[in-house]
C-alpha cells in the first residue's frame, strides 16, 4: 500500500502550495488511517507507519465505519483495478478536544492516490468520490479560494462544523497535489491527564447510558458479549488520550472485563 502522504505545516509547505486555487478544509483531531480495496473484496488498512494484521483498539471505530459503509462496486464500476487507488484520511478520536461524537463520523476522508494516472486526485473529485463511496471527507471552509488571496499570518480560524468553539486547524489543498496544515495555537489548558483510577472505577465513569444505547443501535447479534465490545471502541475513541495515549496507565484487559460486566449491568436495567 502507497506510504501515507506528508503533510508538512503551512510554514514547511512546498513552495507552490499557493499557486493557482486552494481548497480550505477542517482539520480534526485524531490520527492518520489509510485504505485500499483489494481485489478480493477485502479492505486493508494502515497508519502512517504500518499496514495493520489487526486494527488496534483505537482504530477500531474507524475500521468499522469504512467497512460497514464503502461502497465496493462503486469503485469496481470506476477502475479496471480497484488496487491502483489509495485512500486516506483521519481516524477522528480525542486528543485534546471534545467533539460531538456522536455526529462526528469515525472517519473523514482527505487524499485519494490514482497508481493508474500515478496522481493524487484534485479535492473536488476526492470530495465527490468519497461521497459515492459512502463515506465523508473533511469539511469545506473555503472552495477555489485564489492563492494570492491567502495569507496564512493573517487568516482567522473557522468556528468548527463538530464541536462549540474553533476548529483546530484547516488543510490547505491545492490541485496539483501539494497540501499543508494550519493548526490553532498550542493551548496548555488543553492538556488531557490519563486515566489513575482502578479500571472498574475507570469503566463506571465511562460505560454511560447514552453509550451502551449507542453500541446497542449498531449491534445486530452477539448479544450482550457484542454490545460491550462495540462501547469499548467508543470509549477508545472519546477518550483515547486518557486511556491509549503515551501517558496511559490504564491494564486495558482489566478495562475489558470492567466495560463488560457494567455493560451487561445497564443492559439488564433498560
Amino acid at each position: 500500500m502507497r506510504a501515507f502522504p506528508q503533510i508538512p505545516d503551512v510554514a514547511d509547505a512546498p513552495a507552490g502550495l499557493l499557486d493557482g486555487h486552494l481548497w480550505l478544509q477542517e482539520w480534526v483531531e485524531g490520527a492518520p488511517l489509510r485504505v485500499q480495496l483489494e481485489s478480493s473484496g477485502l479492505l486493508v488498512f494502515g497508519d502512517d507507519e504500518r499496514v495493520f494484521d489487526e486494527p488496534p483498539l483505537g482504530y477500531r471505530c474507524a475500521v468499522r465505519h469504512v467497512r460497514d459503509r464503502f461502497d465496493r462496486e462503486v469503485l469496481r464500476a470506476a477502475l479496471d483495478d480497484v488496487e491502483s487507488a489509495v485512500f486516506y484520511g483521519v481516524a477522528t478520536r480525542k486528543r485534546t478536544l471534545d467533539y460531538d461524537w456522536a455526529r462526528l463520523p469515525p472517519f473523514l476522508g482527505f487524499d485519494v492516490f490514482d497508481a493508474g494516472d500515478d496522481r493524487f486526485l484534485p479535492p473536488d473529485a476526492v470530495d465527490r468520490l468519497y461521497d459515492r463511496l459512502g463515506l465523508a471527507s473533511l469539511n469545506a471552509v473555503r472552495k477555489e479560494l485564489r492563492g494570492a488571496d491567502f495569507d496564512p499570518d493573517s487568516y482567522d480560524l473557522p468556528e468548527s462544523a463538530w464541536r462549540d468553539g474553533q476548529a483546530a486547524g484547516v488543510l490547505v489543498r491545492n490541485k496539483t497535489g501539494d497540501r499543508a496544515k494550519l493548526r490553532a495555537a498550542p493551548d496548555e489548558r488543553r492538556t488531557v491527564p490519563p486515566f489513575e483510577d482502578d479500571p472498574a472505577e475507570v469503566a463506571a465513569d465511562l460505560v454511560t447510558a447514552d453509550r451502551v444505547e449507542r453500541a446497542s443501535e449498531r449491534v445486530t447479534s452477539g448479544g450482550s458479549d457484542a454490545v460491550a465490545e462495540r462501547v469499548l471502541e467508543l470509549v477508545a475513541r472519546e477518550e483515547y488520550a486518557r486511556l491509549l495515549g503515551p501517558e496511559a496507565t490504564v491494564d486495558l484487559d482489566a478495562l475489558r472485563s470492567a466495560v463488560g460486566e457494567r455493560t451487561r449491568r445497564l443492559l439488564n436495567d433498560q
